[in-house]
């Protein structure tokens, strides 16, 4: 088998080649060898990899490379665009393309949902060369005239078959309809079907197609279980003491209100414990993630929201609490462990009910396991996820930056106060009734970048009002 080239084989230049040896990446992945010399070539480019498998920089260095031998930008009018289905995907790419494009000289920010929208239209108005953006946020900007993509020379859609599932199509068409029709376009996904393919024959020219994996689990340094539980209750005694385990976690459920309940039940038995969803403030979500990859917070309860995309080092377990209802979803969640050369290990908790269910699903993902009946100190249970007793000892959850209540004229407000417990206002009703639970999709935001919670500036300030729990003095002394 012949040597794969090196980046600067590929093309890329001296100053960007260098910035990647400093941050110790030397050798290409095999998607970013076989699509760089396309992209950098001007082809529209058809990328389909596994998660994990180094998408971002094989449409990121072709984009800065092209970007910088042109003409700067112009103030809210940026070159380059990259779409993306999270908040979190965005974030995670601007970061891994900062210091390559400074190195070129470049400038890189991104818009989401759930931050202020006017320091992002602020930022814009500086002058941004490749932008990437959640679609909701980017039609929001431009609609204030706050962007303009008739610049657009290059294009990106990236997690493409994520963001027709979560019904972002009709938004994405939006957006490249606003770009020069003979720009050129990169797509990249773990998977090229469906809604997609309506994409590409819209919107891309003869695009060149590299595939380098099967959609199928098929990480050999990956394993999958199965693991049976009578009951509900057993499930969630089980997970408890699975959490409790060295490493880091990440335990997938179906809604936003299970992630906040689950992630309640960890900390009440002792296991630091923190909850990921659509329905949280951006700088909640951006506080999880840092606490998550620093290790201060080694479980992680979360939507599907961090299913794509995200990449946090060492994840060495992935718990499916909710199996996926279907396979797409379990490889993606199951992506999050076992990268770049990394083990790790994929459990599935499946009460009775659910047996038929999750052995087509797991058949269909190319999953080939024996499932195995387990306890709450069960001896398989430690052998496969190293699970043991939790302290008993109850934990505080994770407070938040207090946000400040909106006005009934859309001005500032009382500061609202987390709740003790972790439980945040948004998803409880009157009396603190939990409200019916929703697939947990990004949230519509409003423009201000304000996510819909339902609360009302009267429901803020009574609660701001209330005097705050020990538990949750305690938690704010200790921060």
């Amino acid at each position: 088998m012949p040597n794969e080239p090196t980046f600067a084989e590929l093309g890329l230049p001296v100053a960007l080649v260098q910035t990647l040896r400093n941050a110790g990446i030397d050798k290409p992945f095999p998607i970013q060898a076989a699509t760089i010399g396309d992209a950098l070539a001007g082809r529209d480019v058809l990328g389909r990899g596994p998660t994990g498998s180094g998408k971002t920089l094989a449409f990121g260095l072709p984009m800065l490379t092209r970007l910088a031998e042109g003409s700067q930008s112009k103030p809210g009018r940026p070159r380059g665009l990259v779409l993306v289905p999270t908040r979190e995907l965005a974030t995670q790419i601007e970061k891994a393309l900062e210091d390559v494009a400074r190195s070129l000289g470049l400038r890189v920010a991104s818009v989401v949902g759930g931050a202020p929208i006017k320091r992002q239209a602020d930022r814009l108005a500086r002058g941004v060369d490749l932008l990437i953006a959640t679609p909701g946020r980017l039609d929001d900007l431009i609609k204030q005239r706050a962007a303009d993509l008739s610049d657009v020379t290059i294009t990106a859609l990236d997690e493409a078959d994520h963001m027709a599932d979560m019904g972002f199509l009709p938004q994405v068409t939006r957006l490249l309809d606003r770009t020069p029709e003979r720009g050129q376009r990169l797509l990249f996904s773990a998977t090229l079907d469906g809604d997609v393919d309506k994409l590409v024959k819209r919107y891309m020219h003869s695009p060149v197609t590299h595939s380098t994996a099967p959609a199928e689990a098929s990480v050999s340094t990956m394993t999958h279980h199965l693991l049976y539980v009578r009951d509900k209750n057993i499930k969630r005694t089980v997970a408890t003491e699975i959490a409790a385990r060295e490493g880091l976690t990440i335990m997938f459920v179906r809604t936003k209100h299970g992630a906040d309940r689950l992630a309640k039940q960890l900390r009440g038995a002792g296991v630091d414990a923190g909850s990921l969803h659509g329905g949280k403030a951006q700088n909640n979500r951006v506080r999880t993630l840092a606490a998550f990859a620093d290790g201060s917070v080694p479980v992680l309860v979360t939507t599907d929201v961090a299913a794509r995309g995200i990449h946090i080092d060492g994840v060495s377990l992935v718990v499916h609490f909710d199996p996926p209802a279907e396979h797409k979803a379990y490889l993606h969640r199951a992506g999050r462990t076992a990268r770049a050369g990394e083990d790790g290990v994929v459990v599935t908790l499946v009460t009775d009910e659910e047996r038929k269910d999750v052995a087509a699903m797991t058949r269909k993902a190319g999953v080939r396991t024996d499932g195995v009946d387990v306890r709450p100190g069960d001896r398989n249970l430690v052998e496969i996820t190293g699970a043991r007793k939790p302290s008993g000892i109850a934990l505080a959850a994770p407070v938040a930056p207090a946000q400040p209540a909106r006005s009934a004229n859309g001005g500032g407000g009382r500061t609202r106060r987390p709740r003790a417990g972790g439980a945040p206002a948004a998803e409880a009703g009157r009396g603190g009734a939990p409200r019916r639970e929703r697939p947990a999709h990004e949230p519509r935001t409003r423009a201000g970048g304000h996510a819909r919670t339902g609360d009302t500036p009267t429901n803020s300030r009574r609660r701001a009002a209330r005097p705050a729990s020990p538990a949750a003095h305690r938690n704010r002394t200790a921060n």
